[in-house]
């Protein structure tokens, strides 16, 4: 079957994603990224112990978040691609105005890239996805054409060696910045780009949001790669103090351990949203 275009009456995706954020009063996303040797005791034999752990660290947390994260690998990589789709499910359930955003980093020829965004939109049923601009518009056009979904750019990523290719000057600008202002005036007709913009690198999401206005920014990197909370929202946010979807994933699902690990979870769920929040207010 030919995948067509997204005609359903549905709100588009940015708009979900705000009325979400208000009614949380959260820009926490939590990146559900399972590692089987880090699961509790009880549950690492089960064979569905990662759609249970995903269940528990949602059942503790779907009241304080905007978005759930699950990023493929962690799945694929162990043959639990059911366990996604369970888990999505289960969000659907549970929290269904929760946004969830596939973290797949998808990037190829066109007719390629139309089986991706089948695989993200209707397989899976995300609400946005990841994907690399680096293969140009015609990569990103099948996903972008599902216009009530949420396409999400990598532009400054949060690793280490982001900056190798990133930061190389092109005609005088860093390279993550034509691609920004690319994807904000050119690829952004139907007001469903998002960026991708680390939280590791402050400076450079200041310039990103002065190069995009309005836009709304996927920022990882808090947490276990060292991001720094009040510096992310200080430099990244609009003026109305949003426009930011603010990722933990090992800081939240490994925060306590065995019988305690869901706990741990919400707490360590609550502490980002109140220090993201205490960013926003004295930022504002």
């Amino acid at each position: 079957m030919t995948a067509t275009p997204s005609e359903s009456p549905v709100a588009p995706f940015c708009e979900r994603l705000e009325a979400q954020m208000h009614a949380t009063d959260s820009l926490v996303c939590v990146g559900l990224d399972p590692d089987i040797e880090r699961l509790p005791n009880h549950l690492r034999s089960r064979p569905d112990a990662i759609l249970q752990f995903n269940r528990a660290i949602i059942d503790a947390t779907c009241d304080m978040v905007c978005a759930y994260k699950p990023q493929i690998a962690h799945y694929a990589a162990v043959g639990a691609e059911d366990q996604l789709q369970d888990t999505i499910r289960y969000i659907r359930e549970r929290a269904p105005n929760v946004a969830v955003i596939l973290d797949s980093k998808r990037g190829d020829i066109g007719s390629t890239a139309e089986k991706y965004a089948r695989e993200a939109f209707e397989r899976y049923g995300a609400d946005a996805v990841t994907v690399n601009p680096y293969l140009g518009y015609d990569s990103v056009a099948p996903f972008l054409a599902h216009t009530d979904k949420g396409v999400i750019v990598l532009c400054k990523t949060s690793n280490a060696g982001s900056g190798e290719f990133q930061e190389l000057q092109v005609n005088g600008r860093k390279l993550y910045q034509i691609v920004a202002e690319h994807v904000a005036h050119q690829w952004n007709e139907h007001g469903n780009c998002l960026l991708v913009v680390g939280a590791t690198y402050p400076e450079e999401l200041a310039e990103v949001r002065q190069r995009t206005g309005d836009m709304i920014f996927l920022v990882p990197g808090i947490g276990a790669q060292g991001g720094d909370v009040d510096l992310a929202v200080s430099h990244g946010m609009r003026a109305d103090g949003g426009g930011l979807i603010i990722n933990s994933s090992r800081g939240i699902l490994y925060a306590g351990s065995d019988g305690q690990f869901a706990t741990a979870a919400r707490a360590a769920t609550d502490e980002l949203r109140l220090a993201i929040n205490c960013a926003r207010t004295s930022k504002s």
